[in-house]
């Protein structure tokens, strides 16, 4: 009796394994035929929410403006991150290197993401990958598009992003990703 107990656990556990291998596949071949997206989005950290709208271009291709008093836009380039606020007039350039971006805006880096990761499903497919920092990327059950992420840095702080995609695979105009000319 034990030894078809143990059988059957077994093989229950090697179809969940099957499983959880399936979901990332489909999530990989959903990522690879994706180029661009323009979404919405909610941004969460130290308990301060702030939204707007973003346009990425794998690889490494980000601009957002936030819906804010201070005109706020964060673009991401290559290797830089630079965050602007027209209101003030102010740039603030920063290296990406060792960014957790780096990991999420990059089309491989991702991809090998959602290989190593653990994967959890519930009312959504999460995936947690843990290395200089925690990264857990969210995408949707029925159609495996990305929903968000919530990286905890090195300093501890937890950032939590969300996103509702708007378009996919449009025509994108690069223009948007020259790096901005404060007034002088």
């Amino acid at each position: 009796m034990y030894k078809k107990f143990f059988f059957f656990l077994f093989i229950f556990y090697l179809s969940i394994l099957e499983l959880n291998a399936n979901e990332k596949n489909f999530i990989i071949d959903k990522l690879i035929s994706t180029n661009n997206l323009n979404f919405d989005f909610s941004q969460t950290s130290n308990e301060k929410i702030e939204k707007g709208n973003c346009t990425l271009v794998f690889n490494n291709k980000l601009h957002c403006k936030y819906n804010d008093e201070y005109q706020k836009e964060i673009l991401i380039k290559e290797d830089s991150l630079i965050v602007t606020q027209k209101r003030y007039n102010k740039q603030f350039f920063y290296p990406l290197k060792n960014s957790p971006f780096i990991k999420i805006l990059n089309k491989e880096n991702l991809i090998n993401i959602i290989k190593e990761a653990n994967l959890n499903i519930n009312e959504r497919i999460e995936l947690n990958y843990i290395s200089e920092s925690e990264i857990t990327v969210y995408f949707n059950k029925s159609d495996y598009t990305l929903l968000g992420w919530q990286i905890t840095d090195n300093f501890q702080n937890q950032i939590n992003f969300f996103i509702k995609i708007l378009s996919m695979n449009v025509m994108i105009d690069n223009n948007i990703f020259k790096t901005p000319r404060i007034n002088q």
